[in-house]
């Protein structure tokens, strides 16, 4: 298995990015989503004392565009692995259902959030669920207590076109599992994946957020 640092470097690579616009209306965008109903650019805009017109530019982006949902309303419901509408991790912060598109996002968006999250989702391999209270800092508890991440690797990630495709080749890969060998089970029946433990999966996701949003990450 990779280690930290051979993983991160084509990740990084790889990742989008973002300009201070850009990272100020992407972190607006989750923080608004957290609140557990679509967002409108409107009120996006409302929330960041910027003007409408600027907002739009930015999410009309190349870089925002690609990990953007919307409804039939054209409001958001769906932005950079954080989502209103069900979808395989359930993600629970502030009293509020959210879901996560992979296992991973429920480690890096607390941060973005300055705030705990309730996790519950269902291992691929056993069937099973997991439980986690993501902080943060860290993975403050996780039941069953050997629950590992399925990930990717370093050559085969890559940020697609649309979010969508981010689904199909990353996200549908990156699950949590219950023990080491229901993710060594996993992993030997889907090429290219391996297991990472909790810990090195969430110091990987305070990397990602470093080099993602650098200086503009402030806790609320």
């Amino acid at each position: 298995m990779p280690d930290q640092e051979e993983i991160f470097a084509p990740l990084a690579a790889a990742d989008l990015q973002l300009d201070e616009g850009q990272r100020v209306v992407a972190l607006g965008l989750y923080r608004e989503l957290a609140k557990g109903t679509p967002v409108r650019r409107d009120r996006l805009a409302s929330a960041l004392d910027i003007p409408t017109r600027e907002v739009n530019e930015v999410l009309e982006s190349d870089a925002l565009s690609c990990l953007t949902f919307h409804d039939d309303q054209k409001a958001i419901v769906g932005f950079g692995g954080l989502a209103v509408v069900e979808m395989a991790h359930k993600f629970i912060v502030n009293g509020q259902t959210l879901y996560t598109w992979c296992a991973w996002d429920s480690l890096f968006i607390p941060e973005l959030l300055g705030t705990t999250a309730d996790v519950e989702s269902n291992c691929p391999e056993t069937r099973s669920t997991v439980r986690l209270r993501v902080a943060p800092d860290g993975v403050n508890a996780v039941d069953p207590t050997e629950t590992v991440v399925s990930f990717l690797l370093p050559d085969d990630l890559r940020i697609e076109q649309t979010a969508v495709d981010t689904m199909k080749s990353f996200c549908h890969l990156v699950y949590f599992l219950v023990s080491p060998e229901a993710g060594r089970n996993w992993t030997e029946r889907h090429a290219g994946t391996f297991v990472l433990s909790l810990d090195d999966a969430f110091a990987l996701a305070k990397m990602l957020n470093r080099h993602r949003f650098g200086s503009v990450l402030r806790l609320p």
